[in-house]
């Protein structure tokens, strides 16, 4: 990929402090997501473009800067 674009993750892992006094289960691993154009500095010369309709349905002309939000189910929206 040109300019380093993909080299990073979009969604990244941390592991919080776990009181042993807190009285909920812990979340031993928590998750979030960095948007990709944190990534991109300025826009590179001849980026690649979706074709018209595809860029409407992901919201970006630029596949580069698509970012689908996960599903809290955590299964396929066409399932």
């Amino acid at each position: 990929m040109e300019g380093g674009i993909g080299l990073h993750t979009q969604v990244k892992y941390y592991h919080p402090y776990i009181s042993p006094f807190d009285p909920c289960p812990p979340i031993r691993v928590k998750s979030y997501q960095t948007p990709p154009n944190l990534y991109l500095g300025f826009q590179p010369p001849n980026l690649e473009q979706y074709p018209p309709k595809q860029a409407l349905y992901c919201g970006t002309l630029w596949p580069a800067l698509f970012s689908p939000y996960p599903n809290p189910q955590g299964r396929d929206e066409y399932e």
